[in-house]
This record gives C-alpha cells, sequence and structure tokens, in this order.
C-alpha cells in the first residue's frame, strides 16, 4: 500500500535559499546532554528534508564534534557517534552550538576543551548555548558583557559564577550579537528553529515547527515551568509568624495594615521590617504566595478560573489573570492546558 503524506502548505517560492551550505558543529563530550546534542540535529535535518522536496538542497550539514572522533557516551546511556574532533579544520565550521549536561563539570576542567573552544568562537560566525554549555562559554570569558540565559535549575548558580555576564533567566532562547543562548533541553529546539526562521525565512521555519510539532514560539517564558518557590521567609520573629500565617491563609485580608496588627507594629514600622527580613514588600509576598495557591490548583482540579482566583485569596479572575501574565508571561487557562496533571486529564477524556 502507497505511503500517504498529507501536503504542507510550503511552496519553493516561500524557502529563502541558500547562497552556500550552512555547516553547523554540536560541541558534545562524555556525558553531555542527549537532546541538548540531538535536539538541534533533528531541527536543522528537518529543515534540509523539507527544502528537498522542492529541489533546493544543502541548507545545512550538522556535525557531532568531540575531543575525539568516535562513540560518545551520553548522560542518558545512549551513545552517539562523533564525526569530527579538535584537530578538524574550522573552515568546515559556520556555527557552533555548545551542549550542556552533568558532564560540564568534567569539560570546564579540561585544559584541551577549553583552548578548542576559544580557538572555535573565535571561527564561527555564529555561536549558540544549550542549557548548561552557557557554563563552559562564560568560563572562557565568551559571554563577559553580554546578555544570556541558561535553565531556570542553574539560573542562579550561573550568575553567582559568572558575575560580569548579564543572566536573563525567564528566557526561551536569547540572542546577543552572534551569541544565542537557550533554556534547559528542548530549548534548543527553539533556538535552533529561530536560527532555521533567520537564515531561510519565517515560512521554512513554520513548516519545520508543525513537522516536529513544536511551537514556532512558545508562549511565555521558562518560569512557567519552573517549580515554584516558597517564597523567602525571616529567620525568625515575628515578620516570619506573619508569612507562615499569610502562606496557611490565603483567603484572609491580607493587606499591609491588617498584617502590622496581626504583628503588633505600626503599618509603617512593618512594611519597613518585613523589606529587610524577606527582600521583598509583602505586597510582592502576597502575590507570591497567592499565585503559588492557584498553579497548584489548576494543575490538580478541574474548577473555574473565577473558583481558583477565590479560593487563592484572589479577589477577581481578572487579578489572578494579570499577576499570571505579570510573573508567567501566559494566562491561567493556557497554565492549566500545559500543565494539568495527566490523573486529572485521564479522568475528564
Amino acid at each position: 500500500m502507497k505511503e500517504i503524506r498529507k501536503p504542507h502548505s510550503l511552496t519553493r517560492e516561500m524557502i529563502r535559499a541558500p547562497r552556500k551550505r550552512r555547516t553547523v558543529w554540536v560541541l558534545g563530550y562524555e556525558n553531555a546532554n542527549l537532546l541538548d546534542m540531538s535536539g538541534p540535529f533533528q531541527v536543522f535535518s528537518a529543515a534540509e528534508h523539507l527544502a528537498a522536496e522542492f529541489g533546493i538542497e544543502d541548507l545545512y550539514r550538522v556535525e557531532l564534534v568531540a575531543k575525539a572522533k568516535g562513540p560518545l557516551p551520553s548522560d542518558q546511556g545512549l551513545t552517539l557517534q562523533a564525526t569530527k574532533d579538535f584537530a578538524s579544520d574550522f573552515s568546515e565550521m559556520d556555527s557552533l552550538i555548545v551542549c550542556g549536561g552533568a558532564g560540564r563539570r568534567k569539560a570546564l576542567r579540561d585544559p584541551d576543551t577549553l583552548a578548542w573552544l576559544k580557538r572555535a568562537i573565535e571561527a564561527a560566525g555564529r555561536v549558540g548555548s544549550v542549557c548548561t554549555g552557557a557554563y563552559l562559554l562564560a568560563e572562557i570569558g565568551a559571554l563577559e558583557g553580554r546578555i544570556t540565559t541558561t535553565h531556570w535549575r542553574w539560573a542562579e548558580d550561573l550568575q553567582q559564577r559568572y558575575p560580569d555576564i548579564t543572566l536573563e533567566p525567564d528566557a526561551i532562547f536569547m540572542r546577543h550579537g552572534k551569541f544565542w543562548s537557550s533554556a534547559g533541553v528542548s530549548a534548543g529546539m527553539d533556538m535552533a528553529l529561530a536560527m532555521v526562521e533567520l537564515d531561510h525565512g519565517p515560512e521554512l521555519a513554520l513548516a519545520v515547527a508543525r513537522e516536529l510539532v513544536l511551537f514556532l514560539k512558545r508562549p511565555g517564558g521558562q518560569s512557567q515551568f519552573s517549580t515554584p518557590q516558597q517564597p523567602q521567609t525571616g529567620s525568625g520573629g515575628r515578620i516570619h509568624e506573619v508569612q507562615r500565617w499569610i502562606a496557611e491563609n490565603v483567603t484572609e485580608d491580607l493587606s499591609v495594615d491588617s498584617l502590622a496588627a496581626r504583628a503588633g507594629m505600626s503599618p509603617r514600622n512593618f512594611a519597613r521590617a518585613f523589606a529587610r527580613d524577606s527582600g521583598e514588600t509583602p505586597a510582592r509576598f502576597v502575590e507570591s504566595v497567592r499565585l503559588e495557591a492557584a498553579r497548584r490548583r489548576l494543575e490538580q482540579s478541574g474548577d473555574p478560573v473565577e473558583r481558583v482566583a477565590a479560593a487563592a485569596g484572589f479577589s477577581s479572575a481578572e487579578i489572578m489573570r494579570r499577576a499570571f501574565l505579570r510573573k508567567l508571561g501566559v494566562s491561567p487557562n493556557h497554565y492549566r492546558t500545559r500543565f494539568r496533571s495527566a490523573g486529572k486529564l485521564a479522568e475528564t477524556a
């Protein structure tokens, strides 16, 4: 039986043909993250195959480069094959993508890897990092004075280790000059899609996104994926007790006047002491606590948004929606669509 493949809306005229084939080197190392390495491969390969359907050849050639050619075990146990090594001629490379993963710790201590990377970024017309690959670029000073991003889990540590970089912790991917960076694992595919769009036009990038069942531009930022954190509390005393009470009573009157009375302090002194002990105003703390309560309820229940807002202490669904958009970059309904638990989805299926 003949294979049936539904046509896509892409046409030859929509593809910006290349002046020359772009060669992308993906830097891997022992125990690099598998998807950090393979995700960009998949995106560039899909672009190559889709364009070939219209007789447009030689968009991309992607190579996995490592210290030595041959088998390269990933952090997830699957072994890939490095086709280039540190002796390979840089004239064959247009773009370089640096992967992250548990093996980066060893790579950061390897003088051969760091020395090669310094030479490689000078030769590359475009340099990108996936997830904690940003550590390698930061270690050799390539990101000094630049804006970059990484996986939300490692953002604070990266910023502390390399204070000369400007970190944008909520970004899915970023570009600063020839340097690109992306958040965790799958975000490397978002970054690669953006590169395809820049190289060959939005229509091809959209066709690749559809082919791979991806967002062309993912809505919202990393904060919607990060683990909700308990707001910082003071080390003890009246402020700490009030903070604990807030977390347990989100639907109560949590105005400054009310909280100050509970602490036995004047509103002005309470606000000053609260900011000193927690690093944020009472209003911001209260909003963070209520936002976390709403996130949990959206993930675990099918309650209408209005009921979720009331249960989390927001005065209205609209006020809650604004808080979600401001802090997470998505609406409550979109957040629920992405993160409602599989068990709850199965119950309503």
